[in-house]
């Protein structure tokens, strides 16, 4: 077998419940043959056009050699950095892709203007932008594209030569590139963004900074069987089972990579579940874990540990690990387990892994602050230059940030979790990601973190259409560094200011708390926020 799945002797009676259903009703082999009336009638109308990554290797075979021989025409060139612009799937996968090979690609999936000019001004001379985009509509990747074009232009490089577009056949975006000479790759417009790992949205950007494409789809193609099979020992099937659970169900996922050489993976895993299962006010809640995190020692009695290894069958299992899930494989064969795996826990949960509804509200409100450009409301209250905004005034009473925090944390219930969001320049502020195993110790419960926009496309879905067990705390940063956006009438620092409170409103509008803290100084402010948490 090509991927192992381990289960715990918890896990296991979800297992033995769960599977045999599965078995009988040819769950697997329907989503093999694309059956888009599994998930029910409601969600027959989007599964019809998204199961194409169940061929997905089929599929992108003959991409191989074209990707293959671009990567080479431009390396004759002396162009040997890719920057991928692309947001949610489109750049988590290439991102685990290329770090687990080991390749250089550098991925802007930010707004923040710091980081936007950090992309451009890192070697443009020996630069090409992949921009990956469904339908270009996407407001970060559009904005990335125009930057980008006009500092190639302002070198006097044709963008023509620099930018490769990936995106679905007669989008807006795949007509505008064409008409500016620009290289297009089509992808499966039947294959949703978060499931694309295996189509061109994963495969382009990471074949070119240099990654063996081929090796992937091999992996990937060698579990194909195993995943399609109707049966007990089925991978998938296990996982799936497993991770859903039976009543009382632990909601929420803790990802650890132990000893694995995969890197980054846990990441793709959060946005593929959240994204797909995090709606109708259910949803399994994935929490990206160190090995060393709080919840390992506390293990709250709703989270279920998937620790991901090098190889299950010989991972040496202590008192520690009692209740984990363990799971191992190459990396093309554990993106195919996770998808079928979360496509078959959707059905499970009664729920459309397909479907996205509540991820366009925070959109239309960051779009609507940007129209009207209203001045900030003012802070609760400032400490230490930090400014404090809260969605509900009795979070602010203490007057202080520890208090702050501490009423936040109050405001946990027995399932509840933390989502830290972070809306900053993770070039110069990467410590800020050291903040959630602080406030995990501190407020007892699980907790999330994400850095903002990005993810917007993947867990900001769960936060609003999952389980009200939420409380919320914003990371922004002031700095006096903007970008233009050529063409727009707004800047990156206005743009991902609405975004933060755009999404900050629509929580607060479905009755989750938030808490914002605006930062002034990267490094002082940080240190403080570290000392409030603690």
């Amino acid at each position: 077998m090509t991927i192992s799945v381990h289960v715990s002797q918890a896990a296991k009676a979800a297992v033995d419940e769960l599977v045999p259903g599965l078995v009988a009703s040819l769950i697997a082999s329907r989503v093999t043959v694309g059956d888009a009336g599994l998930w029910g009638p409601e969600a027959e109308a989007d599964a019809a056009i998204r199961l194409g990554w169940v061929e997905a290797v089929d599929v992108s075979q003959p991409l191989v050699d074209e990707i293959v021989a671009l990567r080479e025409q431009l390396a004759a060139k002396d162009l040997d950095r890719i920057v991928l612009a692309g947001m949610g799937g489109s750049s988590l996968a290439p991102e685990v892709i290329a770090n687990t090979a080991g390749a250089r690609l550098t991925v802007l999936d930010s707004t923040s203007p710091a980081q936007v000019l950090a992309a451009i001004d890192e070697g443009l001379e020996r630069t090409v932008l992949v921009v990956s985009s469904k339908s270009g509509s996407t407001i970060e990747t559009d904005s990335q594209r125009r930057a980008f074009e006009a500092a190639f232009s302002d070198l006097g490089i044709d963008p023509a030569e620099r930018i490769v577009v990936v995106t679905d056949p007669g989008s807006p975006l795949d007509a505008s590139a064409r008409a500016a000479g620009y290289r297009v790759f089509n992808a499966d417009p039947n294959v949703g963004g978060r499931y694309s790992a295996l189509t061109a949205f994963g495969l382009v950007p990471a074949g070119l900074a240099g990654v063996d494409i081929a090796e992937l789809l091999a992996e990937a193609e060698a579990s194909m069987l195993e995943l399609a099979v109707d049966s007990a020992d089925n991978p998938a099937l296990r996982l799936a089972a497993a991770i859903t659970g039976i009543p009382p169900r632990r909601d929420k996922l803790g990802l650890v990579s132990d000893g694995t050489h995969i890197e980054g993976l846990p990441d793709w895993i959060e946005q593929l579940i959240a994204e797909s299962t995090g709606k109708d006010g259910t949803g399994i809640l994935p929490v990206v874990l160190l090995p060393v995190s709080p919840e390992l020692e506390s293990q709250p009695a709703d989270l279920q540990i998937v620790r991901l290894v090098d190889d299950a069958n010989e991972f040496h299992l202590t008192e520690r690990h009692v209740g984990e899930i363990l799971v191992s494989g190459t990396l093309g064969a554990q993106l195919l387990l996770w998808e079928y795996a979360t496509a078959i826990a959707g059905y499970l949960l009664g729920i459309n892994p397909f479907d996205q509804p509540d991820v366009e509200s925070a959109k239309t409100a960051a779009r609507g602050l940007l129209d009207s450009r209203p001045e900030p409301s003012a802070p609760a209250f400032t400490q230490d230059g930090i400014e404090v905004r809260v969605s509900d005034p009795a979070l602010a009473s203490s007057g202080t940030i520890a208090g702050v925090l501490d009423a936040l944390w109050a405001r946990l219930g027995e399932d509840g979790y933390v989502s830290v969001q972070a809306y900053a320049n993770r070039l110069d502020v990467p410590q800020l990601q050291g903040l959630r195993e602080m406030v995990a110790a501190d407020s007892g419960r699980p907790t999330t973190f994400g850095w903002g926009p990005r993810f917007l496309h993947s867990t900001g879905q769960y936060h609003k259409g999952g389980p009200a067990q939420g409380v919320y705390l914003q990371i922004l940063e002031r700095t006096d560094v903007d970008l233009e956006i050529p063409g727009s009438p707004f800047t990156f620092g206005q743009l991902i200011e609405a975004q933060a409170a755009g999404d900050a409103a629509v929580l607060g509008d479905h009755g989750r708390p938030v808490v914002s803290l605006t930062i002034t100084d990267a490094v002082d402010d940080v240190l403080a926020l570290f000392e409030a948490a603690q």
